[in-house]
């Protein structure tokens, strides 16, 4: 093997006769889909598998962690074997935890399971790119790393669009192919309707039917009076169908955490004193109202739709039901019922879904609801098979494929002394250079407002429009945010490149720092008109994106920028870790945030969260002549 690799080096050092396209796309689409996975994908996943979204954005921020703390394990890259066998070896265990996430998604406790091994991926991705960088300087020569930059970053967002579009489609192509067949229900306001009296569940008999498993409606379609309601009767009617859905067992998710409640010990000093005040001011002045709430004695009319299957599934075997609005009319609203659970001993009992007109409606309007039952589980354990069986292909390629750069060795021949002197005297240097401490708080707060931004846009788009959210079909966000998203973002990350070589970090910076700010507007937009317009949703989740693509490049020419010096690879790492931290910490409580005031006035607070930005940015020191092209 070793007589092998020598007829591979060239003699200024650089690999010859395994030609730079043969493996630098490769790459680095293999380096951005682990990445991708970790950071979007599990959000999106965690979403349609029910978990909340306070744990989705605390669980999956905690991700960022490998990629912040990086820079404290790079030296073992060099230290320990070559950087092509660093590579291999992450390829290969990035396939082990994709596999171990496909297994683990059907488990009953799913969640912890999935999370050790996307703890897993997380470490070996930022294992594999501080690898994969080292590599690429040494596999090519300098005026070859010069035309492959864009290549490879162009093969990086063409794995983004994969793991955020392409796997999300496929995802929720398995997932509406699969499960029960979905059931539409026209809900039909008329002012000459007389309103129904209230069925009880127990009185309903339901007896298994003949053919496949299958959902069933009782009333078929519903028709609702516009006469308004006392408060207090559609209250009870809603308090009810709540109790008995968790009673029932629809909600198991919640009925677990009510127990988990009961019996868990005394809160901290933290959660009593700080988190509890917090929360319930921020309840008080800033929760959304409640649909049946209100300063008058009568409300909106409700009605009630009772759901269950035709036969008993098998045992073990859970039917998740996602149940909201399809089209028609906003007036026309769920107020319980969104999300239920049947199973071999609830299938027989009569879900609850509470609907209530608005009190301003008075014509005849009407709205279409559906109700999905696709195996959420396969088709997500299914789209993570098809990950690892890409990741084994990376390995077996890459095996076979990268290069044996000369320069490639271990650094074992060190005395671990000098090599620990060396390692500190780096970030020592680093943390000595002027106005270094304005320069982390920009690193830190430059996107404080996106950080939020992107850990709750994902479940906004999928959350039912009942709870604010704009009630896209998986399929749907895979094309919206994980296609139309990327090319925005590609498009304008490629303008700010273009423009910054023109005149410079310092003369574009505020337009960027506008770019990458104001656009979220356009969730503020979504959030209260909730456009049933497909295309006006991407236009602006693109509007968004663009921005952001623009707005970052000031980002990475900055951190380009103070990392000047003697070492600028471990500066460069160094500033990708506080970049990673900026994104970890603000979307760590964002979920949390969001589900006390609601999607609209989150995305309200996120407008707010953009003011440190501007502020910061004043501050810092740029040279005018950085970043203009040079002859």
């Amino acid at each position: 093997m070793e007589r092998q690799a020598e007829k591979l080096i060239a003699p200024n050092g650089h690999s010859k006769g395994r030609h730079p396209w043969f493996w630098v796309p490769t790459l680095y689409f293999a380096e951005g889909i682990p990445y991708v996975v970790v950071m979007t994908v599990s959000v999106i996943m965690y979403k349609r598998l029910g978990i909340s979204n306070t744990d989705i954005a605390l669980y999956t921020s905690w991700l960022y962690l490998p990629w912040v703390i990086k820079p404290l394990w790079s030296p073992i890259v060099d230290i320990f074997k070559t950087k092509r066998f660093w590579i291999i070896l992450m390829q290969l265990i990035v396939g082990a935890g994709l596999g171990g996430v496909a297994l683990t998604i059907p488990l009953p406790d799913f969640f912890k399971y999935t999370l050790a091994f996307m703890w897993l991926l997380a470490f070996s991705s930022a294992t594999h790119d501080i690898a994969a960088d080292g590599f690429y300087m040494l596999g090519l020569a300098e005026h070859q790393q010069a035309w492959f930059v864009g290549i490879r970053s162009t093969f990086y967002r063409l794995a983004m669009i994969t793991g955020q579009g392409l796997l999300i489609i496929l995802a929720g192509y398995v997932e509406s192919h699969s499960g029960l067949p979905s059931v539409e229900v026209t809900v039909s306001a008329k002012p000459a309707t007389t309103s129904l009296a209230a069925i009880h569940p127990d009185s309903l008999i339901i007896s298994p039917s003949s053919g496949d498993l299958r959902i069933i409606t009782s009333p078929a379609n519903l028709e609702i009076s516009t006469a308004p309601r006392r408060k207090s009767e559609a209250d009870s009617v809603l308090t009810f169908a709540k109790a008995w859905n968790i009673r029932q067992g629809f909600y198991p998710e919640e009925e677990k955490a009510q127990k988990l409640t009961a019996i868990s010990a005394e809160p901290s000093w933290w959660h009593r004193v700080i988190v509890a005040n917090l929360e319930t001011f921020l309840k008080k002045h800033f929760s959304p109202k409640e649909k049946v709430a209100g300063s008058t004695d009568w409300v909106g009319n409700v009605t009630t739709l009772f759901f269950h299957l035709s036969n008993k599934p098998e045992t073990g075997r859970e039917i998740v039901v996602n149940f909201g609005r399809e089209s028609g009319d906003n007036s026309i609203a769920l107020a319980e019922g969104a999300r239920f659970v049947f199973n071999e001993k609830n299938w027989n009992k009569p879900v609850m879904a509470v609907l209530q007109l608005d009190p301003k409606l008075k014509s005849a309007s009407a709205a279409t609801f559906q109700a999905r039952a696709g195996n959420i589980p396969l088709a997500w354990s299914i789209t993570f098979f098809v990950l690892t069986g890409m990741f084994v292909l990376f390995f077996i390629y890459h095996r076979f494929i990268l290069p044996y750069p000369v320069a490639d060795k271990a650094t074992l021949g060190n005395t671990s002394r000098s090599v620990l002197r060396e390692f500190v005297m780096t970030f020592a240097s680093f943390f000595k250079k002027k106005n270094i401490g304005l320069a982390l708080t920009f690193l830190l707060l430059y996107r404080f407002a996106e950080a939020q931004l992107v850990k709750m846009a994902s479940p906004f788009l999928l959350d039912a429009r009942e709870v604010g959210g704009m009630a896209l079909t998986t399929g749907q966000v895979g094309f919206v945010y994980g296609t139309v998203g990327i090319i925005g973002l590609t498009l304008g990350g490629l303008l700010g490149g273009f423009v910054a070589a023109k005149h410079g970090l310092k003369f574009w910076i505020w337009w960027m720092v506008l770019a990458i700010n104001i656009p979220d507007s356009v969730y503020v937009y979504l959030a209260y008109a909730q456009p049933d317009n497909f295309g006006i949703i991407n236009l602006c989740v693109a509007i968004e994106q663009f921005g952001y693509g623009f707005g970052f490049t000031a980002y990475m020419l900055y951190m380009i920028y103070i990392s000047e010096g003697e070492h600028k690879t471990a500066y460069f790492a160094i500033c990708t870790g506080f970049m990673a931290l900026g994104m970890m910490l603000p979307g760590m409580f964002s979920g949390w945030l969001q589900e006390i005031i609601g999607y609209q006035n989150f995305f309200v607070w996120v407008m707010l969260a953009t003011i440190p930005g501007f502020i910061v940015t004043k501050f810092i020191p740029i040279d005018p002549e950085f970043g203009k092209k040079t002859k």
